[in-house]
């Protein structure tokens, strides 16, 4: 059975308080609030971006990027958020379904179209995050931004939420992506139920 020991009365608060953020701004990602104040800064009209993981994230970003490449794995999620891109008529969305079986998985081969330090913007939250972040690496350009999602499931972390660990580090490719990104800027953001991280290549 599940444990129940993070259902504080802080943490029932943060939980309420997201749910009724979640309703009044339906069109936002499904990041951190304070995450998307801040990507409304940083994001520029010419970027190019790439998303593991569709969905609110993938309409939001596409009206605010040049490209935005965006993969996801289900097949019937895949569907609904096909119908929506073509119904809001957004022309600047490639938007391509990899399966995550096999090995290695066509999903996180996807990196591998892209030149290296070619993207302005990566979004990983989606399926396989430790290797997709890992593949990503390269491909971000110096100065560039990669967002990971529900960071603090995966990293160390010093976050107020369920899931954060001061020192845990869930998978060897977790490990690899801490000794590469060790140096770079990190931005941790926090809503007492999950965590956004930014983490900004060193020009």
């Amino acid at each position: 059975m599940r444990s129940l020991k993070h259902w504080t009365p802080i943490y029932i608060y943060n939980r309420i308080i997201e749910k009724c953020y979640r309703k009044t701004h339906s069109g936002e990602p499904w990041l951190t609030p304070q995450a998307i104040r801040f990507l409304e800064y940083w994001i520029k009209p010419g970027d190019m971006m790439l998303e593991f993981g569709s969905g609110r994230s993938t309409i939001w970003f596409a009206n605010r990027v040049n490209t935005l490449v965006s993969v996801e794995h289900d097949p019937d999620w895949y569907a609904r958020v096909a119908e929506l891109i073509k119904e809001k008529q957004i022309q600047n969305i490639i938007y391509v379904k990899k399966s995550i079986e096999g090995s290695p998985a066509e999903y996180t081969q996807v990196p591998k179209q892209f030149e290296n330090n070619s993207l302005d913007l990566i979004l990983i939250d989606g399926r396989l995050r430790d290797i997709c972040a890992n593949e990503c690496l390269s491909k971000l350009k110096p100065g560039g931004l990669m967002i990971l999602d529900n960071a603090d499931v995966y990293l160390p972390s010093q976050v107020m939420t369920p899931n954060s660990h001061p020192s845990r580090v869930q998978s060897p490719a977790w490990q690899t992506f801490m000794d590469v990104t060790g140096a770079w800027r990190q931005y941790w953001t926090c809503n007492g139920v999950s965590a956004t991280t930014f983490f900004f290549k060193p020009c």
